[in-house]
């Protein structure tokens, strides 16, 4: 959680690398093989961070971005194959990586944690509550 301008580039790269190459060199792996056996699921998981922008996050949002992009895009390239290619972008999910970035927000937005939680992280959540990993789950598992 930084500034473009102090975000380190080995971190930008890490990001990258982990939430949007990975998921290309998957599917270009995978895709010949569901285009053969007529049949497939390929399911990404981005974020909110896929669909809306947050200050400070430039290279996640990047990420999420294109990984909603690409999921798009395969979609359409294996649509008469029997493959689905969908992308589940949920709000904020209560996991570690996420309670660790409260104090970086806290510190650049200059707010308390319960300010953070409740006017930042959950701000745009309907219900005012984190997803769980249980219901990521499950909606995946229908996706299937």
């Amino acid at each position: 959680v930084a500034p473009i301008e102090d975000f380190p580039a080995d971190k930008f790269e890490a990001i990258m690398q982990i939430n949007l190459h990975s998921a290309w060199y998957m599917m270009q792996a995978a895709v010949p093989h569901m285009k053969a056996a007529g049949w497939g699921r390929i399911i990404s998981t981005a974020s909110a961070h896929s669909l809306v922008a947050s200050p400070n996050k430039s290279a996640y949002v990047m990420a999420k971005h294109g990984l909603a992009g690409l999921t798009k895009t395969i979609a359409l390239e294996t649509a008469t194959h029997g493959v689905t290619v969908n992308c589940i972008s949920p709000g904020y999910v209560w996991t570690p990586l996420v309670e660790a970035q409260i104090p970086d927000t806290m510190k650049a937005r200059g707010l308390t944690r319960e300010q953070v939680m409740d006017d930042v992280l959950l701000a745009a959540q309907p219900t005012k509550e984190f997803v769980t990993i249980e219901q990521v789950a499950a909606l995946a598992l229908f996706l299937c």
